[in-house]
Formats: structure tokens, C-alpha cells, sequence
């Protein structure tokens, strides 16, 4: 509903957020979010131990070479030169000697190389599976209130995002050490010729850094700020080319319209990228000029001391190298800082969605569930509001819902119908008042129980894209191997009849999102959500317009099988259609969210209230 308010708006209304997008990350921001590489550092830990410590252990070895490889060029430049003085024959066995050193390390340096980034890679294919099976199992375990809250969803949409690559930031990290135990080594080379070169190499790499901290700060702030956003263009090209949406689209002429809103809103996230990227590019190349005058002006120090005889030609070699890798691995370093911190700045995002907690929760100690139910589950003076609304979804509902009983609700749509449904099945808390079950509240039992005895089957149930066994089976899937038990729960809800018109059968895979699935009509998946239903053998059975979508004899053979899906059980229905209403044992009415009146169908009629009003208007539609 938000991403519709924003079409009705046409991007007004959005100016108060913009501010929090331009507002820049410090300084105290940045080093603050390398305070979450330690909890990183531990999920990566528990992905692989083995491979973890093999990764750090090549990197200090790979660390040690670029120094010793130089050394070796500035050993083998003095000898050729040492040797061109010589009289014939000279001897060249020491030379070849250092040459052929030097490739051995060429080779180690290279399968080092080799060995790090294969350790990088199936660390990073491990630890976003793991990452990714830790945000389902965490997003099982939040309220259903919190799905329904935008807010929620973007920090859900971002940390799905750190799931994948995350382990670019533990090379960023280790590849960090490896620079520096590198850099060590060549600095004091540096440092034995001339300290004054040391200097000058920071001071010329030093506004490269600052400048890159300073936009990749900008970067985020963008795209952190722009989350909502970026969420509706996914939506926009969703519904724009989509095989459920298509109908729609086309027969509304809905096409200009999503274009239009699309292309408004990628322009305004184009020109808010483009002018951050034109200033990072004008800035950066002033500071890379600045970096290579600070490099050649080093050089040409190095030059002329080796004119004037202070150092050898093969320390020229060594120092220029020392001072062009120690300039690369300074740039390296300072920038990845950035792209270290901005990654952890990132992370942060996944570890937030982490720590949001459930409200709904079993106590400690718990209540065991009873088998069977006795006196069923009682109302009282319940009322319930979602987060940010004022609006009251249910109010002041106080009955007695009795054990084995079968109870119809009633109402308008927006009466409050499924919203009570939830309450009893606990996916919500009362607001206010609490509701009883067998005369002790409903928190005091055990969540998991709980549900486990109640099976519900909403309107807008989910057409899972998988088997039509499994898509049975989600209603009791600890019995997904039980086929006996999936075909007899297929012909109670007259699924079988759609199934064995299905190449694959009960192997058949539904929905088009996979190849070969085969797409159903909304009464064929009706038949399919209902075989759940009878999958499911709970003691509490809820049904949100379970025959919606069937035609009219389907319809009448469902119900023939209603009375023994329900024997013994207790069952709420919602049912615009009074056919089906008048088969509950009472009826509950509800309007603006409260109780307006309850009694048979019978008594309902004689009270001449809302319920025979409906039931009459109803009525006159089939004259």
C-alpha cells in the first residue's frame, strides 16, 4: 500500500526524507563500524575453521616475497654489472644462480596467489549460504506485525543484500595485513637509504585517501538513503513484466502509467548518482596528479644519487621498485580502508536485522497444550491495532468460542474478520484484554504447540512453486514423505481431480517460475490450499473463504465433506457466501472491527438485524 500512496503522490511528499539521504557519514561513523568485523570475523569462523586459518596463513607467507623478489632484482642487476667489468671468460654460475631463485618465487608468489583467492571463493560461496539459511531461520522466528511494517521490510531488503559478497570484505581485510607485513619490509629497505623518501610518499598519497573516504561517504548515504526507493523500482519492473501481473497491465492500459512512474524515479536516482560520480572523477584525477608528482619527484631524487655515485645501480632498481610498490601498496591499503570500513558500515545492516526480536515468544515455562480441548478459547474485551495506526482493527470483542464448535464470521470487508483469526492462532497479541483457552491465557502456552494444533488457510494463500505433493505436504510437512496420507488429503479436498489431469502427477511441479511447471486456475489451487487443510489434522481448523474461488458444484462437493473435515474439530469460517455461513453451529458478525452480533443462523434471521440484511440482499442477487 505504501509503494501505491507514492504513485497517488507522484514522488511529492518525499522532500523530509531527502535530508536524511544528504546528511554525510564521519569520520567517528567510519571507524565506528569496524567495531562489527569482530562479529564478522566469528560467522566466518563457524563457516570453516580449517579454511579460515589457511587463508591467513598464505597471505603472511605471500606478505614476505614482493621484498625478497627485489632484492633478488637488486642482487642480480649488481652482479651484470659486476660481471660486464670483468675480463673473459667470466663466471656467471652465481648470476644464474639468482635468476633462477628469482623464478622459483615468481612460481610460489603466483600459486600463492592462486591458492588465497580459491580459498576466497568457496569461503564466500559457504558463507553466503550460511548467512543466507541464518536470515530464514531468523525471519521465522519475527511477528507477523513486523512483515507488514515498510520499515521492517527495508532493513530485511538490505540485509538479504549483505548475504552475497561479503566475503570481499574478509580479502579487503587479510589482503589489509598482508599489505602491511609487506610494506614493513620494503619501508625499511627505504628507510636504510634515505628516511626523507618515507615522507614524501605519504604526503603524496595522503588527499588521494581523504578524497576517496570523503565520496565513498557520499556512496552511502545514497544508496543507503534510497532504499525505499530502489525497493519501488524493483516493484515497478516487477509489475511491468510479469507473467501475474500481465492481464492487469494490459487490460487496464497500465503500461504508460508504471513506465512513466519508473522513469520518474530512476531520473531522480540518475542525476542524484551522476553529480556525485562527476565530482569523484574531477576530484580524483587532481589527486591522482598530485600522488604521481609526489612518485616522480622521488624518482628523480633516486636518479640523482645514483649519478653522483652515492648508491649502485642495482639499489636504484631496488629503491625505484621499493618506492613504486610501497606507493601502490599505500594507495591500496588507504583506499581499501574506505571500502573496508564502508563494507562494514554495510554490515552493519545485516547484523541489525539480527538483533530485531520477536514480541510474540513462549514463556519460559510453559502450559501444556490440552488434548483435546475442552472448553475452547474465550474473548475477552479484546482489542487489537497494528503498528502506527490509530485505527483500531478489532475492539471490545468479548465471546466464547466453544470446544468443537463452529463458528462463521461475518462482516463487510475491513470488519476486522482475518484480523480476529490471527488473534486466535496467535500470529497476533491482543493490544488490549486476552483471550483464554480453557480458562488460562493464550501466551501461557507453548507458541510452536500451539500452532501446530491449529491449521489455517487464508484467502490469498501461497501457490508455492514446487510439487503438487510438497505444495499438499506444507500443511503437515514433517509427513512430506507420507504419500498415503498427501493422496487421501488430495481426494477429501477434491485436489486429486486436478492432479491427475497433470503430466508429472504429484510430482508435477506448479507455477511457471520453474521450466516445465504447469500454471493452475485459481479454483485448481483452491482444491490444492484445501488439501492442506485436511493435511493438517489439527484440533482447531480456520478457514478464510475456503470456496471462493470454486465453481458451483465444486463448491457443493466440498461442502459435502466439510462436516467430516470438521468432526470433532473446532472451526472458525469467514464466508461472504451465506450458504456456507449457514452451516456453522453460530454466527458472529462483526462491523468496524467489533462484535455486533452472535446467535444461529435461525436467530440472527429473527433479530432482523445486519445479518438479515445481508443475508437478504444476498438472497435477492439469486432471484
Amino acid at each position: 500500500m505504501a509503494i501505491f500512496s507514492s504513485f497517488l503522490n507522484n514522488g511529492k511528499g518525499n522532500g523530509s526524507r531527502r535530508s536524511d539521504k544528504d546528511k554525510p557519514l564521519t569520520f567517528q561513523d567510519r571507524m565506528g563500524a569496524l567495531r562489527n568485523l569482530p562479529q564478522f570475523f566469528r560467522l566466518v569462523w563457524q563457516t570453516s575453521p580449517p579454511m579460515f586459518v589457511g587463508n591467513i596463513i598464505l597471505r603472511i607467507v605471500r606478505s614476505a616475497l614482493p621484498v625478497l623478489m627485489l632484492y633478488l632484482g637488486k642482487l642480480i642487476i649488481d652482479e651484470i654489472v659486476q660481471v660486464t667489468q670483468l675480463p673473459a671468460p667470466r663466471d656467471l654460475s652465481y648470476l644464474w644462480q639468482l635468476v633462477g631463485l628469482e623464478l622459483v618465487l615468481a612460481i610460489v608468489s603466483d600459486a600463492l596467489s592462486r591458492a588465497i583467492a580459491l580459498l576466497d571463493s568457496l569461503l564466500g560461496d559457504l558463507f553466503a549460504n550460511q548467512t543466507s539459511i541464518q536470515l530464514m531461520e531468523h525471519a521465522a522466528k519475527l511477528d507477523l506485525d513486523q512483515f507488514e511494517d515498510s520499515t521492517f521490510y527495508d532493513k530485511l531488503e538490505r540485509a538479504r543484500q549483505q548475504t552475497l559478497g561479503r566475503t570481499v570484505l574478509l580479502a579487503q581485510v587479510l589482503g589489509q595485513v598482508q599489505d602491511m607485513i609487506t610494506m614493513v619490509f620494503l619501508a625499511t629497505g627505504l628507510v636504510v637509504f634515505n628516511p626523507w623518501l618515507i615522507l614524501l610518499l605519504v604526503l603524496a598519497v595522503v588527499p588521494a585517501f581523504l578524497g576517496e573516504a570523503h565520496f565513498n561517504e557520499k556512496s552511502y548515504s545514497l544508496v543507503h538513503g534510497w532504499t525505499p526507493e530502489r525497493r519501488e523500482l524493483d516493484y515497478l519492473r516487477y509489475t511491468g513484466a510479469s507473467d501475474e501481473t500481465a492481464k492487469e497491465v494490459k487490460i487496464f492500459g497500465l503500461s504508460n502509467f508504471l513506465t512513466d512512474r519508473y522513469r520518474s524515479l530512476s531520473t531522480q536516482y540518475y542525476h542524484a548518482n551522476k553529480k556525485l560520480a562527476v565530482k569523484r572523477a574531477s576530484w580524483g584525477s587532481l589527486f591522482a596528479a598530485i600522488g604521481s608528482a609526489g612518485y616522480y619527484g622521488a624518482y628523480v631524487f633516486i636518479i640523482w644519487q645514483t649519478v653522483s655515485g652515492s648508491i649502485t645501480l642495482g639499489s636504484l632498481t631496488f629503491m625505484a621498485g621499493s618506492f613504486r610498490q610501497l606507493r601502490a601498496l599505500l594507495e591500496s591499503m588507504l583506499n581499501r580502508f574506505v571500502s573496508v570500513s564502508q563494507g562494514a558500515l554495510y554490515l552493519r545492516d545485516l547484523f541489525d536485522f539480527f538483533e530485531i526480536q520477536p514480541k510474540i515468544n513462549s514463556p519460559q515455562k510453559t502450559r501444556a497444550f490440552p488434548r483435546p480441548i475442552k472448553h475452547g478459547f474465550v474473548f475477552e474485551d479484546v482489542g487489537f491495532k497494528y503498528t502506527n495506526s490509530d485505527k483500531w482493527a478489532n475492539r471490545h470483542l468479548s465471546f466464547h468460542l466453544r470446544a468443537g464448535e463452529k463458528l462463521a464470521l461475518v462482516g463487510e470487508n475491513g470488519a476486522g474478520k482475518t484480523t480476529l483469526v490471527k488473534l486466535l492462532a496467535r500470529l497476533y497479541d491482543p493490544t488490549e484484554g486476552r483471550i483464554l483457552l480453557d480458562g488460562y491465557d493464550l501466551r501461557e502456552y507453548d507458541l510452536t504447540e500451539l500452532r501446530q494444533e491449529i491449521g489455517v488457510i487464508f484467502q490469498d494463500f501461497v501457490k508455492f512453486q514446487m510439487t503438487a505433493s510438497n505444495n499438499i505436504a506444507v500443511g503437515r510437512i514433517a509427513d512430506k514423505e507420507n504419500k498415503n496420507r498427501i493422496e487421501h488429503s488430495a481426494h477429501q479436498s477434491l485436489a486429486d481431480t486436478v492432479i491427475d489431469r497433470l503430466p508429472g502427477k504429484y510430482e508435477q511441479v506448479l507455477g511457471r517460475r520453474f521450466a516445465k511447471g504447469v500454471e493452475l486456475s485459481g479454483g485448481e489451487w483452491q482444491k490444492i490450499a484445501l488439501g492442506r487443510a485436511y493435511m493438517r489434522d489439527a484440533q482447531v481448523l480456520i478457514l478464510d473463504e475456503p470456496t471462493a474461488a470454486l465453481d458451483a458444484r465444486a463448491e457443493y462437493e466440498v461442502f459435502q465433506r466439510f462436516a467430516d473435515l470438521t468432526k470433532g474439530k473446532t472451526a472458525v469460517l469467514i464466508s461472504h457466501r451465506f450458504s456456507t455461513v449457514r452451516m456453522a453451529d453460530r454466527i458472529l458478525v462483526l462491523e468496524n472491527g467489533e462484535l455486533l452480533e452472535i446467535g444461529s443462523h435461525e436467530n440472527l434471521l429473527a433479530n432482523d438485524g445486519r445479518y438479515a440484511e445481508l443475508f437478504r440482499l444476498q438472497a435477492r442477487g439469486y432471484q
